[in-house]
């Protein structure tokens, strides 16, 4: 069934998610701080060691939003659209956010060692709830009903980005000392394409 919810996704639907997952972790945010800095404190090991801890975080957060929905679906009808409309209204919140960023990242307590990375990136992640209402916003709106049950297209659509996000966040921990240094001269600019790419995610969310 997985397999068919798979290859039921429109592939320019497909594509536009893909990107867009790429967009978001290319945006400086908690977690892209917290890998950039573990990496150029406590070398590639630490870097790759936080990047697997946020991704395990993220893991939790998809899990828990396919469950919510699921729930929500189960108890009224009408959820699904009440969840496409409030999602609308906190990607509109994110993007006048994003635009207003002077793009400055912050500072970011790193984590020297391995294990430490591991454990603090999970519990960055997980204790931040700015992550969980992303995800619960962002992926539901790429779902079709007519697919399959919603909660498993979360699930798969959840896996794609977790894939995309493992990668890139890998590659930055490994290479933090030249990635996030020349990212963070462009923040403001990577603001300013995330408050664009929100507004418009949020659009094609009410449009349809």
């Amino acid at each position: 069934m997985i397999w068919d919810v798979l290859t039921g996704f429109d592939a320019a639907v497909l594509a536009a998610f893909i990107g867009a997952g790429f967009l978001l972790n290319l945006t400086p945010g908690a977690d892209f701080v917290f890998v950039s800095a573990s990496g150029i404190a406590g070398g590639p090991r630490a870097g790759v060691a936080a990047a697997v801890g946020i991704n395990a975080g993220i893991v939790l957060h998809i899990v828990m939003a396919a469950a919510g929905v699921l729930a929500l679906l189960s108890a009224w009808p009408l959820a699904y659209d009440a969840i496409r409309f409030a999602g609308a209204a906190y990607l509109v919140w994110l993007a006048v956010q994003a635009w207003r960023s002077a793009g400055d990242t912050g500072a970011a307590r790193a984590a020297l060692s391995p294990w430490r990375a591991v454990r603090r990136g999970f519990l960055t992640n997980v204790l931040n709830p700015k992550t969980a209402l992303f995800i619960f916003a962002f992926i539901p709106q790429f779902t079709d009903p007519a697919i399959g049950p919603v909660w498993m297209q979360i699930l798969v659509l959840g896996a794609i980005f977790l894939i995309v996000g493992f990668a890139f966040s890998l590659s930055l921990g490994a290479a933090a000392g030249t990635f996030a240094h020349v990212l963070k001269r462009r923040a403001r600019l990577l603001s300013r394409v995330s408050a664009v790419m929100f507004g418009g995610l949020a659009a094609r969310l009410v449009w349809e």
